[in-house]
């Protein structure tokens, strides 16, 4: 049995342990912080109580009554609301972090509401996004796909969808929404760790031959071939058309009336009311261009000694390769964090 870690481990420590995706994670203690942790769990004994949960909404089916699942992960605040409900608007059962939904039940010693899959021959093809971060060791950490496969999901009936935003202007989202929630240097540190476990979510998907499909925001600075090839690449191209990305129904919010995205249950302390509001409303699917907002140099400094830029760097090239994009839609000349893709 791996022995436990000591509950607080500094962050270089933490990042190795990731980026080798080393096993002894499975030992380490995570600690209660009283609001959005009660308890504390060693990370494995986590990881499999949110499978037993997930196990009960999947139980009692053969592999061809799974419908194929594309599950997009990302660190937060990388697009994927948008994204699942471009989804949505094809007409696929869209679901917002169904997963992270019950681990924070669990974590908050809540009881959480099972996901109810639906049986193939109701709906061949659904969509779920679960991202990374931002309160929590926990969030950073998990895997999604893992937690699926072991409560009885066929690894042959998932794709992952490997998702990135330039690191800068990924920060200042997380510094935007919720440095009024928490302190900035754990945000900061939570950021970090929960770029660098893309190294962990990619080698679990390989290891289980589950394909994948890297799609980084800045793809969608051309929305409409972004979108198309994305379709394709995981199996529905018939299901595209040019006016699923230009012609939404407009709205204030993502979470709001006209989305297309199913959002699950969560504990109360977790609400975040205007997280998904854009101002002027949503009408289409979409780059939006943002400023650095409060990230200083210190802090680009940090995610360069960390190499956050360069997972970053490794997913544009991969999203390029894997969608056939130009790769002028990854460059930000004047950008720290930029990628400068050959």
């Amino acid at each position: 049995m791996v022995a436990f870690y000591k509950k607080v481990i500094d962050l270089a420590a933490l990042a190795e342990l990731v980026e080798q995706d080393d096993p002894a994670l499975d030992g380490i203690c995570l600690s209660s912080d009283g609001r959005y942790q009660t308890r504390e769990f060693p990370f494995a004994g986590l990881n499999d109580q949110v499978a037993d949960q997930l196990r009960a909404g999947l139980r009692d089916r053969a592999e061809q009554d799974f419908p194929q699942l594309t599950c997009a992960w990302g660190r937060a605040r990388v697009g994927s609301t948008a994204l699942a409900n471009l989804f949505g608007v094809a007409g696929l059962p869209s679901y917002y972090q169904p997963i992270k939904a019950i681990m924070r039940h669990v974590l908050a010693a809540g009881t959480p509401s099972p996901w109810v899959v639906p049986l193939a021959d109701q709906a061949p093809h659904i969509f779920c996004k679960d991202v990374a971060g931002p309160y929590l060791t926990a969030e950073c950490l998990y895997v999604p796909l893992r937690m699926l496969i072991e409560a009885g999901y066929p690894a042959s009936r998932l794709h992952l969808v490997m998702l990135d935003r330039q690191p800068l202007h990924g920060l200042a989202s997380w510094l935007r929404k919720w440095s009024h929630r928490m302190g900035r240097e754990q945000l900061l540190e939570n950021f970090i760790i929960a770029s660098l476990n893309a190294v962990r979510v990619a080698a679990y998907a390989r290891r289980q031959g589950v394909p994948i499909t890297h799609y980084v925001y800045e793809a969608t600075r051309q929305p409409v071939p972004a979108a198309k090839a994305l379709f394709g690449r995981v199996g529905l191209g018939d299901r595209f058309t040019p006016e699923m990305v230009t012609h939404w129904q407009r709205m204030d919010s993502l979470d709001g009336a006209g989305s297309s995205v199913i959002f699950p249950d969560e504990p109360d302390a977790y609400a975040a009311p205007g997280l998904h509001h854009q101002a002027g409303g949503v009408a289409s699917y979409g780059y939006q261009d943002r400023d650095r907002g409060s990230v200083t140099d210190a802090d680009l400094d940090l995610l360069h000694r960390f190499g956050v830029e360069e997972v970053y760097q490794r997913h544009a090239e991969a999203c390029a390769r894997d969608l056939d994009l130009p790769h002028a839609l990854f460059r930000a000349d004047g950008n720290p964090c930029a990628v400068a893709i050959a």
